[in-house]
């Protein structure tokens, strides 16, 4: 009789990593063509080889632990070699699961998303953009839902964001400044102007992404935050706070950095305030990026330098 090995399997490492990235044995076991009890079994055998709890299960799935977050990107890595090896000595194609983002609501970010994608030329491919809230871009960062997140940071929220992320074990690298702009519609009168000052944003509806149960100033997306507005409408997603702007007349404030293509009713109108807004993306500190994240974060440089935005890194 064959003895049996104690390491840990290749396939034990990709199903390890399904599961963390649906967060769900049952979705996992769906993708992979497995039964519900097989994969909960082969997820019970894994934590038993390496000898440490590695998930937390509960009725609404199941999360990392430390120790997990941990070994997934010891796992993420292992993989993608295997799978370069594969690609380069026995013409397999490359992997589906190629990254994942979680991103303010922010234009560029889906811009480079889309070059990205399109430059893979891959004939088969799953790639993952989630446009979410502030605390929620940690969160799928720390537990590895997501490889980067793109956030922003400022003199107001840098204390709580940089210690909110040593926390998590990650760190913050900034992309650019950038200015700080208002979004309206064409049609809004304020569009014509060369420059606009916040006495002239005050009888308009101020448009802000809601933070959910995390609804702090700290998390907002928008510069200003603590400002008081007489008309204020938070909203879940960027083609809603789009569809208000024409609609009401509302604005936000962000970047300037807006796609035409994407965002062919919606223009930048640069705002007079003594702020400027830091960029930047959040990865695990001790986890190196793979090769698709650093093509996105070269895809976001090369959109935001045809703004005229300086680029930090």
């Amino acid at each position: 009789m064959a003895r049996r090995t104690s390491g840990v399997t290749l396939q034990q490492l990709q199903s390890f990593i399904e599961v963390a990235a649906e967060g769900s044995i049952s979705a996992a076991a769906d993708l992979l063509y497995v039964s519900q009890p097989t994969m909960s079994a082969a997820m019970k055998d894994l934590e038993a080889r390496v000898g440490r709890s590695l998930m937390v299960r509960s009725a609404r799935g199941i999360t990392l632990t430390s120790d997990g977050v941990e070994f997934l990107g010891y796992a993420r890595q292992v993989v993608e070699q295997v799978a370069l090896l594969e690609q380069r000595y026995l013409d397999r194609p490359p992997s589906r699961r190629l990254l994942g983002v979680s991103t303010q609501h922010y234009s560029f970010a889906v811009d480079a998303f889309v070059r990205m994608v399109k430059a893979s030329a891959a004939p088969e491919y799953e790639f993952s953009l989630r446009e979410t809230r502030t605390w929620d871009i940690i969160e799928d960062v720390r537990t590895l839902r997501s490889e980067l997140g793109i956030l922003y940071r400022n003199d107001f929220n840098g204390n709580v964001i940089d210690k909110l992320l040593r926390d998590s074990g990650l760190s913050f690298h900034p992309l650019f400044l950038a200015d700080p702009h208002i979004f309206v519609s064409r049609k809004n009168p304020l569009a014509a102007r060369a420059r606009v000052t916040l006495d002239d944003l005050a009888g308009l509806p101020r448009l802000t992404f809601d933070q959910g149960t995390n609804n702090s100033f700290y998390f907002a997306e928008e510069i200003l935050s603590t400002l008081s507005s007489a008309q204020e409408i938070r909203v879940s997603d960027r083609a809603t706070i789009f569809n208000l702007m024409i609609g009401l007349g509302g604005y936000t404030i962000s970047t300037g950095i807006i796609s035409d293509d994407l965002d062919p009713e919606i223009v930048a109108v640069p705002l007079d305030v003594d702020e400027r807004i830091e960029i930047g993306w959040i990865a695990h500190t001790t986890i190196p990026l793979t090769e698709q994240a650093r093509r996105y974060l070269d895809e976001v440089r090369a959109v935001v330098r045809e703004f005229d935005v300086k680029v930090l890194g």
